[in-house]
C-alpha cells in the first residue's frame, strides 16, 4: 500500500514545491491581465510586473494537507525576511513593490497573519505593526530572532507601511490541482475531448521556457500574452481542417545507420543510388510522419478510415506520376535508364509532392515530412509494398519471397 512518507527526512513537499512553481505562475499569469509578466527564482520564488510597474514578489508554500499557518510559522517569516531585504536594497516606502505568500495551507483564526487576508476580519486593532510586534517580543527562534531585529530596525511608520504591501492568499490550489483549473476555466473555447492534449502540450511550452529562464537562456520576462498565443496556436491545430504538428525537428533515439538498414524504404532507396544524406533524411521523414500518425491515433483526432483513404490517394497520385516516367522503359531497357527512372520517380516524391495541396491529409496540414514519410511509410509496406521507385523492385521482392509474378 503506497502512502505519504512519514520520513523526517523525506523531501517530497519540497520537491513538490519545486515543481508547484512553473504550474502555478503558468495559472496566474492566466488569471491576471495578459500584459503581466513573470521571472522565476530572482527576487522571490517568482517575481510579477505589471503594466504600472508594480513588482509583487510571491512567496509559494506548497505544504501537506491540513498545514496551518500561525502567528510564528517560520513559512511566513522566512518570507518576511526576504521581503525586508528587497523593501530596504529598493527604498523602503519608495519601493514599487508588493508581497504576495500563496500557501496551500490555511491561515489560524487565532493568528493575527488573519488580517493579512484578502478578506481580513472586520474587527479594531491597533496597527499591523503593534501585532506584529507583540508576535516577535513572544519568539525565541535563531530563525525569527534575527528576522525580529531587523523588522525592528524600521520606523514605526515604515513597519505600517512594508507590513501593509502583504497579502496572503490561503487554501491554494494543490499542484494537481492546477491542470483541472486550468482546462475549466481557461479554456473553454476549446473542444472538451482536445483539452487534455492541448494542455499538455502547453505545458510542455511552459516548462521548456522557465528552464530557458532558470539558465540564462532567456533574460527577459515572460508575459501572460505569449501563453494566449501559444494557446491560440495550439487550438487551431485541432480545428477539423487541421492536426498538431508535434515532430517537428524530432530525433529517433537510434542510432541512423544509411548503409545498413534492413527497411524496404531504405533498401529500395540504397537500390536507385540515392546518397546517403538524402537517405538519411528519408529515414528521418519516416520516423517523424510515422511518431505523428502514432500521436494522432493516440489522442482520436482521425476520423474512422482517414488515414486509410489519405494513403490511398498517396498511391493513386504516385501512381500516375509512375506512369508517365516509366511510359518508355521495357524488357529492353538498361539498367543505368531504370536506375534514373527510379530517381526521377522519387525527386518527385521527396522534392516536389509537398507542393500539391490535394496530397495533404488535411487542408492545413502542410508539414513537409507528413506527405514524404508517407510516401516512406507505403514503400515499406509488407509483404509487398505499396509504392517503389526502381521500376523491377517489386519483381525483386516478389521473386525472394517465392510469389508469383
Amino acid at each position: 500500500m503506497t502512502g505519504a512518507s512519514t520520513n523526517q527526512y523525506a523531501a517530497g513537499e519540497q520537491g513538490l514545491g519545486y515543481i508547484y512553481q512553473p504550474r502555478f505562475a503558468l495559472l496566474k499569469l492566466l488569471q491576471w491581465p495578459e500584459d503581466t509578466s513573470v521571472l522565476i527564482e530572482k527576487d522571490d520564488d517568482l517575481d510579477f510586473f505589471d503594466s504600472d510597474g508594480v513588482k509583487t514578489l510571491a512567496s509559494l508554500k506548497h505544504k501537506a494537507g491540513g498545514d496551518t499557518l500561525t502567528d510564528l510559522s517560520t513559512d511566513f517569516w522566512k518570507s518576511v525576511r526576504i521581503w525586508l531585504d528587497r523593501y530596504n536594497r529598493d527604498g523602503q516606502s519608495e519601493a514599487n513593490l508588493r508581497f504576495f505568500l500563496f500557501t496551500t495551507g490555511t491561515v489560524s483564526n487565532t493568528s493575527f497573519l488573519r488580517h493579512f487576508l484578502v478578506e481580513p476580519p472586520m474587527e479594531e486593532y491597533k496597527s499591523l505593526s503593534q501585532l506584529a510586534g507583540v508576535t516577535l517580543s513572544k519568539t525565541k527562534s535563531k530563525l525569527i530572532t534575527p528576522i525580529a531585529d531587523e523588522f525592528n530596525k524600521l520606523t514605526d511608520g515604515l513597519k505600517d507601511d512594508f507590513l501593509s504591501r502583504i497579502v496572503i492568499f490561503d487554501s491554494g490550489p494543490r499542484i494537481d490541482d492546477v491542470p483541472e483549473i486550468i482546462k475549466d476555466q481557461y479554456m473553454r473555447i476549446v473542444r472538451r475531448d482536445h483539452r487534455d492534449a492541448i494542455f499538455e502540450r502547453l505545458e510542455g511550452w511552459w516548462n521548456n521556457t522557465i528552464v530557458d529562464l532558470l539558465t540564462g537562456k532567456r533574460q527577459e520576462a515572460v508575459f501572460g500574452y505569449e501563453i494566449s498565443d501559444k494557446l491560440a496556436a495550439f487550438s487551431e491545430e485541432y480545428k477539423s481542417d487541421n492536426l498538431p504538428i508535434t515532430h517537428r525537428n524530432k530525433m529517433p533515439s537510434r542510432e541512423i545507420d544509411v548503409l545498413n538498414d534492413p527497411r524496404f524504404f531504405v533498401v529500395q532507396l540504397r537500390e536507385i543510388g540515392i546518397s546517403s544524406n538524402r537517405i538519411r533524411n528519408a529515414i528521418l521523414d519516416y520516423y517523424r510522419a510515422f511518431e505523428q500518425r502514432s500521436l494522432w491515433a493516440r489522442e482520436n483526432l482521425l476520423f474512422a478510415g482517414e488515414m486509410e483513404d489519405y494513403e490511398d490517394r498517396l498511391v493513386d497520385e504516385w501512381s500516375r506520376y509512375r506512369d508517365v516516367v516509366f511510359e518508355d522503359l521495357d524488357e529492353a531497357t538498361t539498367d543505368e535508364v531504370l536506375i534514373a527512372a527510379g530517381k526521377a520517380l522519387y525527386r518527385w516524391a521527396d522534392i516536389e509532392s509537398g507542393n500539391i495541396s490535394s496530397l495533404r491529409i488535411r487542408e492545413r496540414v502542410t508539414e513537409p515530412y507528413v506527405i514524404r514519410g508517407g510516401f516512406h511509410i507505403l514503400a515499406n509496406s509488407r509483404p509487398l509494398p505499396r509504392i517503389f521507385w526502381h521500376p523491377h523492385f517489386l519483381n525483386k521482392v516478389r521473386q525472394m519471397l517465392g510469389v508469383l509474378v
